[in-house]
């Protein structure tokens, strides 16, 4: 018998790093199961672990046997000897302490960019880590803190979270005169109190805070209904900035009547959440007419531009791409299917997604293009379209996801950071365009990327970016943007999202290699990463609305009928125009729970959801034909204790 091949192989292509040993990965024989098999990385390693400890118990009792007969050692079940075995097992310890080691480290990051806030800003909005001070940047409401708050969650960090939540609980009030960006309002502020309150009220997540009563979602209702005079255009589409006093004003003289398409299609998560918690569905109502009335002024491509005007619906932009001003609006349809199971979104997602990939993939790379003859207008990677692969991950087409990742990694390499954009043409930075504002977008994808494939590639890429972060962009109180790419010069600013999505991802990715010991892979529900990479959790009163007050014990507000969210209507009149139905609609109440419903959401895992829910063959990839943004360069949208 032959032996077995050895099951230690070394990352590809070594050569581009300069900080350290490439990671020592294991390659299971190939006579195991598919990898997908296994619900996460405990299973798998207690399976190959026990296949060898009772290898190497065969081999123990075959070596007995043999001296007691007087014969010569064999190996037995392809296993040559006891020495082989430790090793490797030895290996895999080593993998997953080095995981677990980078984890510690981006942990640390993420302390030592919190804690600089929290001395040095708090409670103004953001931080300027070079000077150690604090900025109000979108509304003055300590905006770092919300957006950080499931990450503290996510870590495990029980005290600051409950310091934190206690905080804002009793000190955060919203009727202020400030006008605010609608879009980066609902990401991060509304977003980050939805998923902190999801997490500080459910025992199932670990991180129940005992003294909490709620008070966040009061807040988040309050705030929502605050921004819902955007809602109140002729096409639906909301207006880009709100006065959270006042409105919007019917005397200003200056009506920002413009909005980019993820500004307006990026809301969907959030409100419909609220939606669902506090049995109000005018909050899901409206954004739903906002996607409509987007996509109803789609070209007969199937495309959309990146700006329009929200009386007239006429698009003041046509460029259509997969970045700057429109990449959230796809990367929403798709979630608001998975989240709340509601098809019309699928299918939108199957026709946009067919036609991005039709007319705007030019393998690897994506381009911008004329809305109406596909005519390329713009030969560009932005920074934003980083997302796409991981998008493409949760949609089940994997494989150009991995091309186009590896081209995007490949500007990262370059040098070491992603530029705001990179000419196509000339291969090399764009004018104007030479700063990273410590964006999340491509660790996004480099996580869902390693969560779909186990591919070590994408550890190699993830401590790549950790170095790059350390050694560049870490400063005296936090992390900075990089003004230049080339010449690396930092800036004094920090962005809220690198603590709600930067850290997050990049703390997933190698906690996930070391084997999971969190919220998102061993909690009791599958999780939505929101667009700011806040966790909405599947759960039944959020995704089975129509069944989960039949549940024995489940709670429900009296005088509320929890059949369904109210449904929006399906005349194209009334959705044109907002109308705001605040009763629930007896005629839409059904106890018939979807396909996906009933089985997907609450059993398995969100990728396998999107494989299947698009048939056989892969997911939405079988339909296309092979042939974030509202964040328009994001101005990332004493009781608590620091990082320190």
């Amino acid at each position: 018998m032959s032996t077995s091949p050895d099951l230690r192989t070394k990352v590809e292509d070594c050569s581009s790093s300069q900080r350290g040993e490439c990671f020592d990965v294991i390659t299971p024989p190939r006579w195991l199961p598919p990898m997908s098999i296994y619900a996460d990385d405990h299973l798998l390693c207690w399976f190959l672990s026990s296949l060898f400890r009772f290898c190497k118990f065969v081999a123990k009792l075959g070596d007995d046997m043999s001296d007691e007969m007087g014969c010569s050692r064999r190996s037995v079940g392809g296993v040559s000897h006891l020495g082989e075995i430790d090793s490797t097992l030895a290996n895999f310890d080593s993998t997953f302490k080095k995981a677990r080691e980078i984890a510690n480290e981006v942990s640390e990051m993420f302390y030592h960019a919190f804690g600089g806030y929290v001395r040095h800003a708090f409670p103004l909005d953001e931080l300027r880590p070079l000077t150690c001070s604090g900025e109000d940047s979108l509304g003055g409401y300590a905006l770092t803190l919300i957006d950080s708050l499931d990450t503290l969650a996510l870590l495990g960090d029980r005290e600051r979270f409950t310091a934190s939540i206690e905080w804002i609980a009793n000190n955060l009030y919203f009727g202020i005169n400030k006008t605010v960006s609608v879009f980066e309002t609902t990401i991060r502020v509304l977003g980050g109190l939805l998923s902190a309150h999801l997490v500080a009220s459910d025992y199932a997540t670990g991180m129940r805070v005992p003294s909490y009563d709620g008070k966040l979602l009061k807040l988040s209702e309050d705030l929502a209904l605050r921004l819902l005079p955007a809602f109140n255009t002729p096409t639906g589409i909301p207006f880009g900035s709100v006065n959270l006093l006042h409105g919007v004003s019917k005397v200003s003289s200056i009506k920002p009547t413009i909005t980019s398409t993820a500004g307006g299609g990026t809301l969907t998560l959030e409100f419909g959440v609220l939606s669902r918690l506090t049995g109000n569905p005018v909050f899901e109502q409206v954004t739903k007419n906002a996607v409509r009335g987007i996509w109803a002024r789609r070209s007969r491509l199937n495309l959309v531009g990146a700006h329009i005007n929200v009386f007239t619906g006429e698009w003041t932009q046509k460029d259509a791409g997969i970045g700057t001003s429109i990449d959230s609006f796809y990367e929403y349809l798709l979630k608001a299917y998975l989240l709340f199971g509601d098809e019309e979104y699928l299918f939108m997602f199957q026709q946009a997604y067919t036609s991005a990939m039709q007319y705007l993939y030019n393998d690897p790379w994506y381009v911008e293009v004329n809305m109406d003859s596909a005519a390329m207008v713009w030969p560009l990677f932005n920074s934003l379209q980083a997302f796409w692969p991981g998008l493409q991950v949760l949609a089940g087409d994997v494989d150009p996801a991995i091309r186009t990742h590896t081209a995007f990694f490949s500007v990262w390499k370059k040098y070491g950071f992603t530029p705001e954009g990179f000419n196509l043409a000339t291969l090399n930075v764009q004018y104007g365009q030479k700063s990273y504002p410590l964006r999340p977008e491509l660790i996004e994808s480099t996580y869902w990327l390693y969560k779909a494939t186990r591919d070590p590639r994408y550890l190699d890429a993830g401590r790549d970016i950790v170095a790059s972060l350390q050694y560049g962009a870490r400063c005296p109180c936090g992390y900075c943007h990089i003004s230049d790419v080339e010449s690396h010069k930092q800036e004094d600013h920090m962005e809220s999202f690198f603590l709600a999505e930067t850290v997050k991802y990049l703390w997933l990715l190698f906690d996930l290699a070391a084997g999971p010991d969190n919220l998102v892979e061993n909690g009791p529900y599958k999780y939505i990463f929101s667009t700011e990479g806040h966790l909405l959790p599947a759960t039944p009163q959020i995704s089975l609305v129509q069944e989960h007050c039949s549940y024995f014990g489940a709670f429900c507000k009296s005088g509320r009928r929890h059949g369904s969210i109210a449904s929006v209507s399906n005349d194209p009149q009334e959705n044109n125009a907002t109308k705001y139905h605040v009763n629930w609609s007896p005629s839409s109440t059904s106890c018939r729970l979807t396909h996906t419903q009933k089985f997907l959401i609450p059993l398995i895992s969100i990728a396998r959801i999107a494989r299947h829910v698009a048939g056989v063959g892969g997911g939405v990839k079988v339909a296309h034909n092979r042939r974030r943004s509202g964040r328009p360069h994001k101005h990332r949208s004493r009781g608590v204790s620091d990082g320190g």
